[in-house]
């Protein structure tokens, strides 16, 4: 099972939503605002920002990071979307 980071608790924070392990067995995360749920982020398989800094540091972090920004500019500013909240939340 996934373990939620504190940078990714600390976002939701920011953003007002609510987050928990998702009930899907394929995604990392659950996105709640209001009670509702809005969104599941996250391929488990895949590291997020948190985890790279874990394992590899910041630099590396950063430029993965900026990777991710890049493949998926698309869904990442589309407000509300999973790859908006993903961005966010993971990135």
């Amino acid at each position: 099972m996934y373990q939620i980071t504190n940078y990714t608790k600390e976002k939701a924070n920011e953003l007002g939503v609510k987050v928990v392990n998702s009930k899907n067995p394929k995604k990392k995360i659950d996105v709640f605002k209001d009670g509702k749920k809005v969104a599941s982020i996250g391929a488990i398989g895949y590291k997020d920002y948190p985890s790279y800094l874990k394992s590899h540091g910041k630099e590396f972090a950063d430029t993965r990071r900026a990777l991710y920004k890049i493949r998926h500019k698309r869904d990442i500013n589309v407000v509300g979307s999973n790859g908006w909240y993903a961005s966010i939340l993971l990135w």
